[in-house]
């Protein structure tokens, strides 16, 4: 069985530090030091470069060294000023990920013969990093103490595997999008910007793939597993082994065909023509595949499929895929959330899907037939749905989109899931985001974002806003919820 870890990057951080050459060389040297010890105490191992970068000579020693030791991801600190032209240079040629962040002055009796001036430095070295037309990640406060440079290093950590890890992804698609869903419909092109390569194959090509796994030995094993998964909810038993089978199939794909790539997620087709073909629905498939860490976007939907990997990374967990679908009904608001919450009935929606949520992140569940689909099928070819409320917590929805004119977009917003009973079908439940009206209409109609959403059960918007930055989206096309009071551009302002 896949695990989560498998499919996405744990990079291995170095940190360098440099020093301007009319400064001691100590006083970077030691900074560094008590930052690695630090880091080391609350997150773990992180390659102490012993190199002290004073120069362009320096800056080629440290490179060397970190490339001898498999770094993947680069923190450039500043002990004191440092020097502008040789630290701006190791982001240059460091393959991989940069931070800059600067030392804090530690007291007042070492001002004399111990300042270190990098709150001065680092405004040079940022000019220097836009004059070279250099990306790195720079902190909301980079200059702190050890111990804040310890947490800085700690959040960079994890901005720098969602960035190894989409530059290391191929997203695997199957079938054209259904017809009348334009809306998951983007240009590809902005993915190869991003590094991200794309299979496009055709759901032909799945079908006789799955087809060449008839008898597979795995397939009573993988049923078996679902059959435990489910327990008392496994109420579509008849349909199991044809489930395993599918899921093995997509499983070996994936093993085939990442080629050059590490990891890799998958944008299926999942109708109008699977179920007859095929003879069930994918959503149980789907929820487990994201349980095993490889998300499965529904409707081929390869920008979600990218969003769902992203809030893999930046989340470490679980996530899924979610229509932002239907309003709650008043009577339902007033009974269930009013004087419950604090949010106002505008604040609250449901966030919907068939049944590709993992069992881990349902309050309950059962194996069941697609409602909408039953409705102009045989009810026996719509079996394979996973139903239940999402279990309350906090969320973050988020997209990372291209417009159809190849512009990338982006939004964050965070809320939670309420603990209040959906009365519907499918992967479900009642979700608060505050001040979701006015999102809704001012960012996710008025900039064209598609109804699907990517999900993590976790407050992930801080991060995500910084990878948004680091891959290089304009900054006013990075959008979130705004506070009341605080008007977005398009608002009416009477």
């Amino acid at each position: 069985m896949h695990q989560l870890c498998d499919n996405i990057p744990d990079v291995k951080l170095g940190i360098v530090a440099v020093s301007r050459d009319c400064f001691p060389k100590s006083l970077s040297e030691n900074r560094r030091k008590k930052v690695v010890e630090s880091y080391t105490e609350k997150f773990g191992y992180i390659h102490e470069c012993p190199v002290v970068v004073e120069n362009e000579i320096d800056a080629m020693k440290a490179l060397v060294d970190l490339t001898a030791n498999g770094v993947e991801a680069l923190v450039v600190f500043l002990g004191n000023f440092g020097p502008e032209t040789s630290e701006t240079l190791l982001v240059k040629y460091f393959k991989g990920p940069s931070m800059v962040i600067a030392a804090a002055e530690e007291a007042q009796d070492k001002l004399l013969d111990d300042r270190g001036d990098a709150y001065c430095g680092l405004l040079n070295a940022s000019y220097n990093l836009r004059l070279r037309n250099l990306k790195a990640y720079i902190p909301e406060r980079p200059v702190g103490t050890a111990k804040e440079c310890a947490d800085m290093i700690g959040e960079f950590k994890t901005v720098a595997d969602a960035i190894v890890g989409l530059k290391n992804l191929k997203i695997i698609s199957f079938g054209p999008r259904p017809q009348d869903f334009l809306a998951c419909n983007a240009p590809i092109k902005r993915l190869y910007d991003l590094g991200v390569e794309v299979e496009e194959n055709s759901e032909l090509d799945l079908f006789e793939a799955f087809k060449k796994h008839e008898g597979d030995k795995r397939i009573p094993e993988v049923a078996e597993d679902m059959a435990n998964e489910l327990g008392k909810g496994n109420k579509k038993p008849e349909i199991l082994s044809k489930l395993a089978q599918y899921e093995l199939t997509l499983l070996d794909w994936v093993e085939g065909h990442k080629g050059m790539r590490k990891y890799a997620v998958i944008a299926g087709k999942c109708w109008p023509a699977f179920q007859t073909q095929f003879g069930f629905v994918t959503c149980y498939v789907n929820s487990r595949m994201a349980k095993m860490g490889i998300p499965v976007a529904c409707e081929v939907d390869i920008y979600g499929a990218l969003s769902e990997y992203l809030g893999m990374l930046v989340s470490r967990d679980i996530v899924t895929l979610l229509d932002i679908n239907n309003t709650v009904p008043q009577d339902q608001y007033e009974a269930s959330v009013k004087n419950k919450y604090p949010y106002a009935g505008s604040d609250v929606f449901m966030g919907f899907h068939c049944g590709n949520t993992a069992s881990s992140k349902l309050a309950f569940c059962e194996m069941r037939n697609q409602k909408i689909m039953a409705r102009s099928l045989p009810a026996e070819v719509t079996n394979g749905t996973l139903e239940g409320d999402i279990a309350p917590s906090k969320v973050t929805i988020f997209r990372l989109q291209s417009t159809a004119d190849s512009i990338l977009r982006a939004y964050a917003a965070e809320g939670e899931v309420l603990n209040v009973p959906t009365h519907s079908f499918g992967s479900i439940g009642v979700i608060a985001i505050p001040e979701m009206a006015r999102f809704y209409r001012h960012v996710l109609i008025e900039k064209n974002f598609p109804h699907h959403t990517a999900v993590t059960f976790s407050h992930n918007g801080r991060v995500l806003y910084e990878v948004f930055k680091l891959l290089g989206l304009a900054q006013d096309e990075i959008y979130f919820n705004r506070a009341k009071g605080d008007r977005y551009p398009t608002e009416n302002p009477f």
